[in-house]
């Protein structure tokens, strides 16, 4: 930690590219900034802005077709052409990160309780079971159900919310002098983020630790931040205040940017097209019950009991809920990738609630889904136009120059250049990621679209025109969609009904009116007042009234 008065972060005349298919590309250009004690900078831009990559080159984590150039000093000390050895020492001690994609950041080859325990040995003189003491205070204070239980359990046996957490942890562990939180609370609900966010301004306040916190969620910025960079292209568009920026914003791309953000109630009810009324459904799940089997010494844990549910074609559900409610689970069913154990699970009148191999080929061709995590969900070997392509030629809608010009256009459906077809996974930024993996789910224009977390890495202006692109989609193709998210404000903008999830069970289910405006249940008024507003003095309100609640 700083104990003078100089900032923590000093960051001048940095540059970032890349090399590219014999070309350097850049990704950050001349920023200049830095961060103080006991103060939050957050940096905000378009997905692709070169966010992550300033976030990255601070600690010489960028691949390695990558160069940096200028100056990173933490605590006074160069970081930029510093011996591994520093570096080594740096991270994890000084300056610790939260990552945006917990699956492809934390090790799945080792439990949760074992990275974290590593981390606090690498840096501290622990031995074994001290660190095992502080690894689950750690995993309580960032309430990952059952710590000790949890400790045990690898990455793929915790929900995405759950991954995130135990990633924060694992930063939090040698309490840092500089965090960089990168997308921190992507993959959280609403009321885990407000207990994370609570986390972070404590670990501020008491550690006196500075914060870079990289995020497209306006509404988290105003709850955290002193300051704001506004990024677009690699270029600084506009620097000050969180004050100045949300209240007085000087450039028409800031102002672009926070009129993109959604907000509850600010859009009229949609109604399912008078057509499409009456039709039979295209997905029906009656008193379903999901089960993990056992394993080994793991005994078998039922994450769904008796859930009813039918989605209509045109019809957007929302499914909403915290961390490990059963969200995702209840998705992954709904295509035939997890079994009933009870009930039944019909697609398109077929019923798939125990699936035989060859009737999961024929139900694929009429449903997609897009995956929480991008990152983990693509083939890291194959190029994107690849990736996008597969589910036309494994279905033999095309081949040759017709699939060629079939993954064009999905491209371009979700504003991405053509010329991005022969990039690979990790060439691009988490938002772009998350649109290679929409375009994917999209290829085979399904009946069904399963959509996991799907605007949780994008930026709110590239997500109110995902929004807008998947409206029109459904108007024109009519598919039935399963909107499972924990952003309220999407779930207002988009869905025609929403079914409120709580550990395992639906509690509510109704109209977007009926249960953003009139909740029945304590459970369901909780979430909603958790949502962060993009207001600072709105949001600071909000804030001292949940914790007075307590």
């Amino acid at each position: 930690m700083s104990t003078t008065n100089q900032p923590v972060l000093q960051v001048s005349k940095f540059n970032i590219d890349f090399w590219v298919e014999g070309v350097w590309y850049p990704a950050a250009i001349d920023m200049n900034f830095d961060v103080q004690a006991g103060k939050v900078l957050a940096i905000v831009g378009e997905s692709g802005s070169g966010k992550t990559s300033i976030a990255m080159g601070l600690m010489d984590l960028l691949a390695s077709n990558a160069r940096v150039s200028g100056s990173v000093k933490v605590n006074g000390v160069e970081m930029v052409g510093a011996k591994k050895s520093l570096l080594r020492k740096t991270r994890g001690a000084d300056v610790a990160y939260i990552f945006q994609e917990p699956m492809t950041a934390l090790n799945p080859l080792y439990t949760i309780g074992f990275q974290i325990v590593e981390t606090l040995r690498t840096h501290f003189d622990m031995g074994p079971q001290e660190a095992r003491t502080r690894a689950i205070e750690l995993i309580t204070m960032v309430e990952i159900p059952n710590p000790e239980g949890s400790f045990d359990k690898y990455p793929h046996q915790l929900s995405g919310g759950q991954r995130q957490r135990a990633m924060i942890a694992q930063s939090l562990a040698c309490d840092p002098g500089l965090l960089v939180a990168d997308e921190p609370t992507t993959a959280l609900d609403v009321t885990v983020q407000a207990e994370i966010l609570d986390l972070i301004r404590n670990l501020r306040d008491k550690l006196n630790s500075a914060i870079l916190l990289i995020t497209h969620d306006m509404g988290v910025v105003a709850d955290l931040a002193d300051h704001i960079l506004v990024m677009k292209d690699g270029l600084t568009v506009e620097y000050g205040t969180s004050d100045q920026i949300f209240n007085r914003p000087e450039r028409p791309y800031t102002q672009e940017l926070l009129a993109a953000v959604p907000k509850l109630g600010s859009v009229a009810v949609r109604q399912l097209q008078p057509e499409l009324v009456g039709l039979p459904p295209v997905l029906k799940l009656q008193n379903v019950s999901i089960e993990y089997p056992k394993k080994g010494r793991v005994p078998a844990f039922r994450a769904v009991t008796d859930f009813s549910l039918e989605i209509f074609p045109g019809e957007i559900v929302g499914l909403v809920g915290e961390s490990g409610s059963g969200k995702t689970t209840v998705g992954r069913a709904a295509i035939g990738l997890l079994p009933a154990v009870e009930g039944k699970i019909e697609i398109v009148g077929r019923d798939i609630t125990k699936p035989t191999p060859q009737e999961l080929r024929e139900i694929r061709r009429f449903t997609g889904i897009v995956f929480q995590d991008p990152g983990s969900s693509l083939n890291p070997r194959l190029p994107i136009g690849e990736s996008i392509g597969e589910p036309l030629l494994l279905s033999g809608d095309a081949k040759g120059k017709e699939l060629d010009r079939r993954v064009e256009d999905l491209l371009d459906s979700v504003e991405l250049p053509k010329s991005y077809r022969n990039r690979y996974p990790h060439e691009l930024s988490g938002g772009q990621r998350q649109r290679v993996g929409i375009a994917r789910a999209l290829a085979l224009t399904p009946s069904l679209l399963i959509a996991d977390e799907p605007t949780s890495a994008l930026d709110v202006s590239v997500q109110a025109r995902f929004l807008d692109l998947l409206q029109n989609l459904q108007d024109k193709l009519k598919f039935a969609c399963l909107f499972i998210t924990h952003d309220l404000a999407v779930v207002d903008i988009l869905s025609h009904r929403i079914a409120v999830m709580q550990d395992g069970r639906l509690v509510e289910v109704g109209t977007r009116d009926q249960i953003l405006k009139n909740p029945r249940e304590d459970y369901t008024k909780r979430l909603i007042g958790a949502v962060p507003v993009p207001n600072p003095e709105a949001q600071r309100i909000r804030r001292e009234a949940r914790l007075a609640s307590k």
